[in-house]
């Protein structure tokens, strides 16, 4: 998902500045809780990781131009199950700000409102694995019914952001909401996949014994909260 140039005028985009710097000091927060738990090194490498894919996630995985914005694979709850909710948010924030610097400086003056978009639905995700998920499961031990309850959470926020973002932006025209509307049905279609990929990969590091106790991913998924 990327906000589209000039869909939020210049005049009312200082907003996306606000909730960005709002977003960023919640992951501030919760970045030194990690390092407080897990050490530096282990924040700085599972943070490094989660960039490198966000960014591949952006450039390499198809992404589509659909109503007000664009239709991506982000993984966000993948991310936050492997690594853990402060190198996700680092992660997702510094891929998008790498994209924008490399390869779509258009997208740099939307990058408040991205971020945002990005971020929030993330600590919402958070706090639903807090909710749904039992102490004593390790992420590895999820069932479907939790990782497509994650996805979803993590899915429909983005669309709300975006939603926001347009309607803050457009007004309630009927034009916007007919786009807002085409967005969101293409969006939610994410669903079907991200579910998925998420007991894959579980799956996948449930059999790779060498990661259990490693500093590369988040602690919560070996082990109870």
């Amino acid at each position: 998902m990327h906000i589209e140039p000039g869909l939020v005028a210049d005049s009312k985009i200082w907003l996306s500045y606000v909730t960005a710097a709002g977003a960023g000091a919640y992951g501030l927060k919760l970045a030194w809780q990690d390092v407080k738990e897990r050490g530096p090194v282990s924040l700085l490498s599972r943070a490094a990781a989660s960039a490198a894919l966000v960014f591949c996630f952006f450039e390499v995985l198809p992404h589509y131009p659909v109503g007000v914005s664009e239709v991506h694979l982000i993984f966000g709850s993948t991310l936050f199950l492997i690594f853990g909710a402060a190198p996700a948010a680092i992660g997702l924030a510094l891929g998008l700000l790498l994209q924008g610097l490399l390869f779509a400086p258009f997208d740099l003056p939307q990058f408040g409102m991205n971020v945002t978009t990005l971020l929030v639905p993330l600590y919402g995700l958070r706090y639903l694995a807090g909710k749904i998920i039992e102490p004593g499961t390790p992420y590895v031990d999820l069932k479907y019914r939790q990782a497509l309850a994650l996805s979803t959470a993590y899915q429909a926020g983005i669309v709300a952001w975006v939603m926001f973002w347009a309607f803050y932006g457009q007004g309630f025209t009927v034009e916007t909401m007919q786009s807002v509307a085409t967005f969101g049905a293409a969006y939610m279609l994410v669903i079907i996949v991200e579910p998925l990929a998420d007991l894959a990969v579980l799956a996948a590091a449930k059999t790779i014994n060498g990661l259990r106790g490693s500093g590369l991913v988040g602690r919560r998924l070996y082990h109870a909260a």
